[in-house]
């Protein structure tokens, strides 16, 4: 699965690695499918059928609780999927449909993908500083980190609200580095989407691409210098380098 941008990096320890959060610490589909149901019915005044046209209209299918690959919402930042749906529920003002969709991305469940604390503490020990960059807010980013118990595991949180920009932009790659004393070529971006991958590329970082997200190998792969199963499989990659 190796692709041949990697041997750059052979040279160097990695030293650190940045997790993308929705798709790659958490699975996407369980996440979003809660969040959308709640919130959208919210915003529908609990009409069933309202919501399910609303829902539709951003690329979420209540009968099927999937997202279209698509989606505003799947690599998107709140502020654009409050954009792209402000003008449909005009009884809502901006601000509060930006509140509301946070809101609701704070208190819903996340589902791991694998047990995080083991495998972050074991990553930890390796002496590796250990990031999070997402399009998601920070606010709920950090709320989701702490219902997991993980917080504490990481040296840097950023959302696309923390003053660094927004993926595919490689603010928040640099971000890392910068707070944490590495190069970039030192670091390890992954993530589930080609937004994580190339903002990981376009800041100089070597990327690894994780399954449990909404895209495929096939679209990940021009993207990825190796694509594994989940997060899970990271320190058996690490060890092999």
């Amino acid at each position: 699965m190796l692709r041949k941008t990697q041997e750059q990096y052979m040279a160097s320890q990695i030293k650190g690695l940045l997790f993308d959060k929705d798709g790659t610490l958490f699975d996407f589909n369980t996440t979003w499918a809660a969040w959308a149901e709640q919130f959208f019915m919210d915003i529908a005044d609990q009409n069933v059928s309202k919501a399910q046209e609303l829902a539709l209209g951003l690329g979420y299918d209540f009968a099927t609780r999937t997202y279209d690959k698509t989606s505003v919402i799947i690599a998107g930042t709140p502020n654009e999927v409050t954009s792209a749906l402000i003008s449909a529920v005009p009884s809502w003002s901006f601000e509060a449909m930006l509140a509301h969709v946070n809101k609701v991305a704070s208190e819903v469940p996340q589902a791991e993908p694998v047990p995080l604390k083991p495998l972050l503490a074991g990553l930890k020990e390796q002496g590796l500083k250990l990031g999070v960059a997402t399009n998601d807010a920070e606010a709920p980013a950090r709320a989701h980190l702490g219902n997991a118990g993980i917080t504490h595991l990481f040296d840097f949180i950023a959302g696309y609200d923390s003053g660094f920009g927004m993926k595919p932009e490689p603010g928040m790659q640099f971000g890392f580095c910068k707070a944490v004393g590495l190069d970039p070529t030192e670091v390890l971006m992954i993530g589930d989407s080609t937004h994580d991958l190339i903002s990981g590329r376009r800041a100089g970082m070597a990327t690894v691409a994780v399954l449990t997200g909404i895209a495929e190998a096939h679209e990940l792969e021009p993207f990825a210098d190796v694509i594994l199963r989940h997060i899970g499989d990271l320190p058996g990659y690490l060890a092999s380098q």
